[in-house]
């Protein structure tokens, strides 16, 4: 390959990446725009709520009781160097509640719930559902896709405390009946250490940001997939992969934005 294709290949990729781009930003404002029956009839949005959290909640539950075990021992083997195991607490509570709850929550969500609204919406597409409601004048972004797309950012931060506060009680298992430490000093510590705006509510509102990215590329991979076997099957690794990125990516820039000093 000389060197005329190669700028030819390169200018061909993002040429695509380009039009990607374009395709989700139209979808995405298509998405928000057509929210207002999601609210109104909100009792599909909890029927798709049930729906994706139910997919979610046992690998979210038993991965947050994991990853709190493996914080406390870690956790107590750096502090003990210096001295300082008594803030084993603060150390677990903060590195879930601002970092490894919603991230981790979102991974497993795009890898269970994602994977399950592409492929839905998918095959929806491949038997001609959503071009039949088209041509009974229902659009199908406000009727199927809407209802969906809230249920996942209601759940996101829903399902990410629910990881932090296992993973807490995990870290609590391992430090005090285990290690030893005192029960009083552990949770005083996280008591004293954890703010409720800065490191709770900034730890939801990550989950928030991550409930839409996940949900909008979910179904996006879904509606846009072609109409056979292969294209729904390639549609659901798409959104892992995409959807892992955008969460690392998204972490990176609001952790950036909400703790950082200055």
């Amino acid at each position: 390959m000389n060197v005329y294709e190669l700028i030819s290949a390169l200018g061909a990729w993002f040429l695509d990446v380009v039009r990607s781009l374009g395709a989700f930003g139209r979808f995405f404002c298509r998405l928000c725009l057509n929210l207002g029956p999601s609210f109104t009839r909100f009792q599909a949005t909890i029927k798709q709520l049930f729906f994706v959290g139910n997919y979610s909640l046992v690998i979210i539950l038993v991965s947050g009781l994991f990853v709190g075990f493996v914080l406390g021992l870690q956790g107590d083997y750096v502090l003990s160097s210096y001295g300082s195991e008594q803030a084993l607490g603060v150390l677990v509570a903060l590195s879930l509640l601002r970092e490894l709850g919603p991230v981790i929550t979102a991974l497993l969500f795009a890898g269970r719930a994602g994977t399950s609204l592409t492929a839905e919406i998918g095959l929806m597409n491949a038997g001609e559902q959503l071009s039949a409601l088209e041509m009974m004048g229902v659009d199908p972004v406000r009727r199927i896709l809407g209802p969906r797309f809230l249920a996942c950012v209601i759940a996101m931060p829903i399902l990410a405390t629910l990881f932090s506060a296992v993973g807490i009680f995990g870290g609590w298992v391992v430090a005090v009946p285990m290690i030893g430490l005192d029960t009083g000093a552990f949770w005083a510590q996280m008591q004293s250490g954890v703010e409720v705006v800065q490191d709770i509510g900034n730890g939801l509102l990550k989950a928030f940001f991550f409930g839409i990215a996940v949900g909008a590329i979910a179904l996006y991979q879904g509606y846009t997939a072609r109409s056979t076997p292969e294209g729904v099957s390639n549609a659901t690794t798409k959104t892992v992969v995409v959807s892992s990125l955008v969460v690392l990516g998204l972490d990176f820039i609001l952790t950036a934005i909400m703790f950082t000093n200055g």
